[in-house]
């Protein structure tokens, strides 16, 4: 254990390194405890259950994401530049972590389904962006007049094939590139003003 008082960070970490090595079916808060060298009931003062640790390892893995995705929203390129380019970063962003780290991966796809209110909030947080970004694109007339929560909602249910972790075995076969770019250049032109 690193030296001065036991941080939340640290205990994050352990907890991605155990449920790496065990899977969530096995890992536990001892097991976390025993990587970091300190007793389970020092895990626990930070995080009352397993159930909170888990929410919180599953909240910080969502949080990465947001980060990339956030500067994509903040930069001042036209709205249809940014539309495209947050699309791009998240379907880089999930490929990225399926790829890299593929055990970590399932345990967090596994984890996802029992944290259902760190999904919900993670997948609030996505569609606010893509609202901002549509939003944005209306109000430089790039985009249709429209309601903006449905465009991005819209927007994101026909990106799910990029971003749904259940697809993530066709996210490197040939052709999949190919597919995310013919939806992306549909979604443009749909939401490009008319005539």
């Amino acid at each position: 254990m690193a030296d001065g008082p036991l941080t939340p960070e640290q205990i994050l970490s352990a907890a991605e390194d155990v449920l790496r090595r065990y899977g969530p079916a096995k890992a536990t808060v001892v097991d976390v405890a025993r990587a970091l060298g300190v007793s389970h009931g020092s895990v626990y003062r930070h995080f009352p259950s397993k159930a909170a640790l888990r929410d919180a390892v599953t909240r910080r893995w969502l949080d990465r994401t947001h980060a990339q995705l956030s500067e994509v929203v903040a930069s001042d390129s036209p709205a249809e530049a940014r539309l495209r380019a947050w699309l791009e970063t998240l379907y880089a962003a999930k490929r990225a972590k399926a790829h890299d780290d593929p055990e970590l991966f399932a345990a967090y796809s596994q984890l996802v389904t029992e944290t259902s209110s760190s999904v919900e909030r993670h997948l609030a947080e996505l569609t606010a962006q893509l609202t901002d970004i549509i939003e944005d694109g209306i109000n430089e007339g790039a985009f249709a007049r429209t309601d903006p929560v449905a465009a991005a909602d819209a927007v994101f249910s026909a990106t799910a094939r990029f971003h749904d972790p259940v697809h993530a075995r066709e996210w490197n076969d040939p052709g999949t590139q190919q597919s995310f770019d013919n939806v992306c250049t549909l979604l443009l032109a749909g939401l490009a003003p008319r005539g």
